[in-house]
């Protein structure tokens, strides 16, 4: 009777199918693991096929299926084609992982490039309004599922330099909650995640762009902020994907969740 409670618990997700965006590394990576691990087929979104490559062999030793698919988040016939082929593929969708975003430059509001700005809000809003848009149809036709967007701490929060991940994850969150309450009825959960600061090349970046080449003391600077004194661990934010998605959260909708290690907790 152990050895049966212990599979279930671990395998949560079996005879289920999760797309994933972002997928290539980090967060995406991380949350592929994590649902790979509990029994989930998975759908692999990310920009470009080269970057997909090292997927398939470190989800190979679970054991599950793995779908590659290269798609730009922000298109709508792309994000349609993903979740198509994720029907065709295993024959239904039961949870996307809207992760794919970026992160833009560092400049001060006056000075951001329109083209950058433009492109920050394409990915990371019109993106994940596509992928609630698209997938929730496909969560429809077999009875329901769950959502989660990968919003940020600067979704809750103002800071200088960045004002288009910024406002990107601002609207995140009201997607989130907009989409909880038109899909809620639906037997759709919508959630999203506020991480930050996590080990990602989307820091190194933003370290860089603040810092040039004291990034590292940008970097002390930023983990200091932080109770726990450190950047959190992909992992630990694929942990919380995993359980937003499972039953224990079956009466979790419109939720917004911080992955800091308490940095927000003083705003």
């Amino acid at each position: 009777m152990l050895a049966r409670l212990r599979e279930a618990l671990f395998m949560r997700f079996e005879n289920k199918v999760v797309i994933v965006t972002g997928a290539a590394a980090g967060i995406g990576l991380a949350t592929c693991r994590r649902f790979a691990s509990e029994g989930a087929r998975v759908v692999a979104v990310d920009l470009q096929s080269s970057n997909l490559n090292g997927v398939t062999s470190e989800l190979a030793a679970y054991g599950q299926d793995v779908l590659l698919f290269e798609a730009d988040c922000s298109d709508s016939e792309q994000v349609r084609a993903y979740v198509d082929a994720a029907v065709e593929e295993f024959g239904q969708v039961d949870y996307l992982f809207n992760n794919a975003g970026i992160e833009g430059t560092v400049a001060d509001i006056v000075e951001y490039p329109e083209e950058v700005f433009n492109r920050v809000l394409e990915v990371n809003v019109r993106g994940v309004w596509l992928g609630i848009k698209h997938a929730s149809q496909a969560m429809m036709l077999t009875g329901g599922g769950a959502i989660v967007n990968t919003a940020s701490s600067a979704g809750l929060r103002g800071a200088s330099g960045m004002s288009a991940y910024i406002a990107s994850k601002h609207a995140v969150l009201g997607l989130t909650k907009t989409a909880a309450l038109e899909l809620g009825p639906k037997a759709i959960r919508v959630n999203a995640v506020c991480p930050s600061p996590i080990e990602t090349r989307m820091m190194r970046s933003i370290e860089s762009g603040f810092g040039g080449e004291q990034a590292e003391i940008v970097r002390k600077e930023l983990a200091s902020r932080n109770p726990l004194s450190r950047y959190g661990e992909p992992s630990e934010v694929a942990s919380l994907v995993a359980f937003l998605c499972s039953e224990d959260a079956s009466y979790i909708n419109g939720g917004i969740y911080t992955v800091d290690g308490g940095a927000t907790a003083g705003h």
